[in-house]
């Protein structure tokens, strides 16, 4: 049952849902109704036995050797006042002692219980098979204790009833089928959107990404539905522009080191006879070759990231140590262009980090200050607190970055046009290195840079 339930489209669970509810409520609606009405009929019905009652006291009186006859004075006609009603007298030894018939209703059942404190009604069959109605109660008459049995037929309510119900079933096919097809437009109404969604959805691939799905009505389910989705292919258009843009730049830049160690072999080739003219050539391969491992180093080091397959070792860190051991480690490339690197501590932070992973990004600031930075300047890193978070800045004394370029030096191969040409010997990958392994740590890094007069490089980690 579950497995052909689940195979339903939603369409036919809503039209199965709506009719169902719908039948059951007008179910629930047609047996309130019958039973209202059944006890409005016989609350009439109990009145007018009440009547009889009165009017069955004003009928019977004594008559000759202790017998009860029935009476009618001027005021009441025989006919009027005892019209459709049936009414027995019994006496304490069980004795019948005066019956009225009603045509067509025949003999009540039983003999009357004596000890019944009040007028009790109930249903019951007469010996003609006819429901009727029976009120029963005690009465005295010349000290003649009584009881009083009056009766009235009940065929009629049933009657009643019986077409009232007869009128509901006839009415339930039709009902069911009017909310099948209530159901029917209900549900195309309803699964309209859904049916946009789909069809704009099959067109949509990863050549064809731009494309957005249909929002009808944002403040509804699907509308919100449909938002969501579209924010996740607007996530996907802007990786897979990322992913081409990488693959080209990737592509680009190793090209480029290739090429060279194609040229170098092919021109040493050509034109060395000597064991020094050979040196020198296998000499300027190996430096595109260390070039070449450093971009694939980094290519691997983002390709890990991108995977998550990098474990951070958090432990205590000082930033101070750290920043001095990354100045000692970098000191012979600000010596090659006459650069001074300088440390300036404000005050001792220690952050809880991936020891490994902090010292690369530093590593890849101070490496990129040095790069661009003029020869003879200095470059400066200070470790400091603000606002209880450890703070280290790289201070660097080169051309700056212009307002339109600062929001994207931190891509993958992003170059400013000037300051960050290929004459700097870089891959276009440090700062995105250093942004991420920083991020990873919990921390962010912040620019503050202004053209012609150098960058600071903030990292800011969590306290």
């Amino acid at each position: 049952m579950k497995e052909r339930w689940s195979r339903l489209s939603i369409k036919a669970r809503l039209i199965f849902w709506y009719t169902t509810v719908l039948m059951i409520v007008l179910a629930i609606n047609g047996v309130v109704i019958l039973a209202l009405l059944q006890n409005r009929r016989y609350a009439d019905l109990d009145r007018q036995l009440r009547e009889d009652m009165e009017v069955t006291e004003q009928m019977i009186e004594v008559g000759g050797k202790d017998t009860l006859v029935w009476w009618a004075d001027h005021h009441h006609d025989d006919e009027d006042a005892g019209s459709g009603i049936m009414v027995e007298a019994w006496d304490q030894q069980g004795n019948l002692r005066l019956r009225r018939d009603s045509p067509g209703i025949g003999n009540l059942p039983n003999r009357p219980q004596f000890g019944v404190p009040r007028p009790s009604f109930a249903s019951v069959t007469t010996s003609r098979g006819i429901s009727a109605r029976v009120v029963t109660w005690p009465y005295s008459i010349n000290g003649l204790p009584l009881i009083i049995r009056t009766a009235r037929s009940e065929e009629k309510i049933k009657q009643e009833l019986a077409q009232v119900l007869l009128v509901m079933v006839l009415a339930f096919p039709f009902a069911a089928g009017f909310a099948g097809i209530g159901g029917y437009i209900l549900a195309g109404r309803v699964l309209a959107p859904i049916n946009r969604i789909i069809e704009r959805a099959k067109r949509i691939s990863a050549e064809r990404l731009s494309e957005r799905l249909p929002v009808d009505n944002p403040a509804d389910e699907l509308g919100q539905l449909a938002d969501v989705l579209n924010d996740t292919f607007a996530r996907l258009d802007r990786s897979f522009r990322e992913l081409r843009r990488f693959t080209s730049d990737a592509s680009h830049e190793l090209r480029t080191p290739l090429t060279a160690i194609r040229s170098v072999g092919e021109v040493g080739l050509r034109t060395s006879n000597n064991e020094k003219a050979y040196r020198d050539t296998i000499s300027s391969m190996l430096e595109e070759v260390d070039s070449l491992s450093r971009m694939v180093e980094d290519l691997l080091t983002l390709s890990r990231a991108d995977s998550g397959a990098v474990q951070l070792r958090q432990e205590r860190v000082n930033l101070e140590d750290l920043a001095r051991e990354v100045l000692d480690y970098l000191g012979v490339l600000a010596e090659e262009k006459r650069q001074s690197l300088v440390m300036e501590v404000v005050e001792s932070a220690g952050a809880s980090a991936d020891r490994g992973l902090l010292r690369h990004a530093i590593i890849n600031l101070v490496d990129n200050a040095i790069k661009y930075s003029p020869p003879g300047s200095t470059v400066r890193i200070g470790v400091k607190a603000i606002r209880g978070c450890p703070v280290l800045e790289v201070i660097d004394a080169g051309p700056g970055i212009s307002p339109e370029h600062r929001d994207h030096v931190f891509e993958r191969f992003y170059r400013v046009d000037k300051a960050r040409s290929k004459k700097t010997d870089g891959t276009g990958l440090g700062l995105a290195i250093a942004k991420w392994a920083v991020e990873a740590n919990g921390g962010h890094i912040e620019l503050e840079t202004e053209e012609g007069a150098g960058s600071v490089f903030r990292v800011v980690l969590p306290a």
